[in-house]
């Protein structure tokens, strides 16, 4: 049974301070930090998308469109077809996010663990953990988005936007930490990355 179902939404949190911190790996060189970033790259298509999502959902909090056009307003940008195929602010972009953690779960976190480097295995246990809060926020935004798409009140806008803006901070803060904390041993260790 998933602890976090129950927590409050201002209680879902990556718990920032606790991240370790990973040292520099003996014989990584610029190459290696260079093929590593490549994960930045992936990580910026995901958030300009999310960007998308927050510009709309801020006009419509500032009043400038109603809660109704979002779907309208989103059908006029590139998540088009994403948006039609999968029908609420959640949608594609949270498909996407769980494959994108699903592979780093079952390929990329298991061949850095298994170098036997206790400071990156630290590092992945702890992204591991805050990908239970991501996909909690994730599930969250898909029930918040079918609420609204059932019912586009204030109530329904003003909860779907309270779990977007949680999850992109979520998300945002643990991209960083990720690209951060792993460039190297990501150029270092994964060849076909």
């Amino acid at each position: 049974m998933n602890t976090l179902t129950h927590t409050p939404l201002a209680d879902l949190d990556l718990n920032e301070t606790a991240r370790p911190k990973m040292p520099p790996l003996q014989g990584a060189t610029d190459m290696h930090r260079r093929k590593g970033r490549r994960l930045a790259a992936i990580h910026r298509h995901y958030l300009s998308e999310m960007r998308q999502i927050a510009g709309v959902l801020e006009r419509i909090q500032a009043s400038d469109d109603a809660p109704e056009s979002l779907r309208e307003v989103v059908l006029h940008t590139d998540m088009a077809k994403n948006f039609a195929a999968a029908g609420s602010i959640c949608g594609h972009q949270c498909r996407v996010l769980t494959m994108h953690h699903d592979i780093e779960e079952q390929s990329m976190f298991p061949a850095l663990a298994a170098q036997g480097n206790h400071a990156l295995t630290k590092i992945v246990d702890k992204l591991r953990a805050e990908h239970l809060v991501i996909h909690e926020l994730l599930k969250r935004l898909g029930r918040a988005g079918d609420r609204l798409s059932a019912d586009p009140s204030a109530a329904n806008f003003e909860a779907a936007f309270a779990v977007f803006f949680k999850l992109r901070s979520a998300v945002m803060s643990h991209f960083g930490y990720e690209e951060t904390e792993l460039a190297e041993a990501i150029g270092m260790y994964l060849n076909d990355f």
